[in-house]
């Protein structure tokens, strides 16, 4: 109940980089999508993201528009979009960039994904 609370067990956008840090203080495991609108490959990673946030409620997994975001894509070396920053106790550890860990392609599965984010340890994934 406190992680559905907090914004957990759905894949939703944030609107601005102060928003980020306030989502990452209150949650233990996030995964935040930087993506662009015009970035096909983006709405693949979307796809996979909707998923599995209702599938493991005990991550928060959020979306930032990297266009909107300069300050956080520069502190966080984001160069390449899609990149998933994947945060545990406040800092970032991991990230997935593109999809070269995904197997190099845009038909990979969610369950790749949920693999790679099972092993940076930001899901419980068995």
């Amino acid at each position: 109940k406190e992680w559905l609370s907090k914004g957990h067990g759905e894949y939703r956008e944030i609107p601005s980089e102060r928003d980020f840090f306030q989502e990452v203080k209150e949650s233990k495991n996030v995964v935040c999508h930087f993506y662009r609108d015009t970035t096909f490959r983006c709405q693949i990673m979307d796809k996979h993201l909707t998923v599995l946030a209702k599938k493991h409620v005990e991550t928060k997994f959020l979306k930032l528009n990297a266009e909107k975001s300069p300050f956080l894509c520069e502190r966080l070396r984001i160069k390449v979009i899609p990149t998933l920053a994947l945060v545990k106790d406040g800092k970032t550890q991991d990230y997935v960039v593109g999809f070269t860990d995904l197997g190099n392609t845009d038909d990979f599965t969610t369950e790749t994904l949920e693999w790679r984010l099972g092993c940076a340890d930001v899901i419980n994934y068995r």
